[in-house]
């Protein structure tokens, strides 16, 4: 019987590649040939050829609401992506595509369209961005996360799927990770910290303020992100700091009593698979779209997270939010057991064969 094909795309943060990566395993299992097309250079390559899935590079641009002199320049990268895309997915002749978001994947819809090949998008956030909100023309289908999206969506396309979460989370190593992080013995809780895939500076010299006062509760894993290690903390007992975690997250969030994260949706919806007791801090408005802050709202109205925006950042605020979430984290774990979080990797995949070229 001939492999049925699939083309994913999605780039520019780990949040546009990790839900791809996460439902290869099922659609392999379902009998696609994946081909991955994303930029020349974005993370999406180095975290794809991990996966020794085949990758082709195109052109990208960014697409900004904002004055930037590339404004003049990178619509060219996008048509000159496009006209790739076009000739990649002629070649390839896939059954369907399937994209998670980021510039880079605006230019393969579109081509999908130009082709007549399917495809199906998914939207992480409460609110869809650039990106996806012009590639939805291109699409046959929506997938989203949160009720609140399918207001945003056309009725016609918007399905609520939630985000595909990787398998091998559910599976982690507690006792590894202790060894990993040189913790002498369980005899703390622990407090993973993530700043999403580039780190966050805001949340790291909050952190680092308040260590001692967190070290005398916590054993504490620390994700700062590509060149935000602290030299000067390396030996202190119980801190294990990192710039960031591959295979270990898996044991780290195995081992994790409490964590505090961006409110990243993709971040957010491992927390709630995991049923981990978390506070978010929202990217703040003025860095970003406003996303976050409607995701990490949609989670505290549910009861699955304590939010603390970054405008209200303190130690104080910090170590107050730490230990109340902790001495209520069985009401946390008790309203995420009961969302009934779907299984959104057999959704997605059926939805794929579904809307596949016949």
């Amino acid at each position: 019987m001939e492999k049925k094909k699939i083309v994913m795309t999605g780039g520019g943060t780990a949040g546009h590649v990790t839900p791809n990566i996460a439902l290869m395993p099922a659609l392999q299992e379902a009998g696609y040939e994946i081909t991955y097309i994303g930029s020349y250079n974005g993370m999406e390559r180095e975290l794809i050829e991990a996966q020794h899935i085949p990758y082709i590079g195109i052109s990208s641009g960014k697409l900004r609401r904002y004055f930037d002199w590339k404004n003049f320049s990178d619509p060219f990268k996008v048509l000159k992506g496009y006209g790739q895309a076009v000739s990649s997915l002629k070649k390839i002749k896939p059954d369907i595509v399937f994209s998670k978001g980021g510039f880079v994947s605006v230019p393969v819809v579109l081509a999908a369209k130009h082709c007549h090949i399917p495809a199906i998008i998914h939207e992480s956030d409460m609110t869809p961005g650039l990106a996806n909100r012009i590639a939805i023309r291109g699409a046959k289908k929506v997938c989203c996360n949160f009720p609140e999206t399918m207001k945003y969506l056309p009725s016609e396309k918007a399905v609520l799927t939630g985000s595909p979460i990787r398998r091998e989370l559910f599976s982690g190593n507690a006792q590894a990770c202790m060894k990993y992080c040189s913790f002498p013995n369980h005899s703390k809780p622990v407090l993973l910290i993530i700043g999403g895939s580039s780190g966050s500076r805001i949340i790291n010299d909050a952190i680092r303020k308040i260590l001692t006062e967190l070290l005398e509760q916590f054993y504490i894993i620390h994700l700062c992100g590509k060149g935000n290690l602290d030299d000067s903390l390396k030996n202190v007992s119980g801190y294990a700091q990192f710039e960031y975690a591959r295979a270990e997250l898996t044991d780290m969030f195995a081992l994790a009593d409490l964590a505090i994260s961006r409110a990243g949706a993709n971040s957010i919806c491992e927390l709630l698979a995991l049923h981990k007791p978390n506070i978010l801090i929202p990217l703040s408005a003025a860095a970003s779209r406003g996303d976050q802050i409607l995701n990490a709202r949609s989670f505290e109205k549910q009861g699955f997270s304590y939010v603390l925006e970054e405008e209200n950042l303190t130690e104080q605020s910090l170590l107050k939010a730490v230990k109340t979430v902790y001495s209520d984290r069985k009401k946390y774990m008790d309203a995420m057991s009961r969302s009934g979080q779907m299984d959104s990797i057999e959704t997605i995949v059926k939805l794929i064969q579904n809307e596949s070229k016949s």
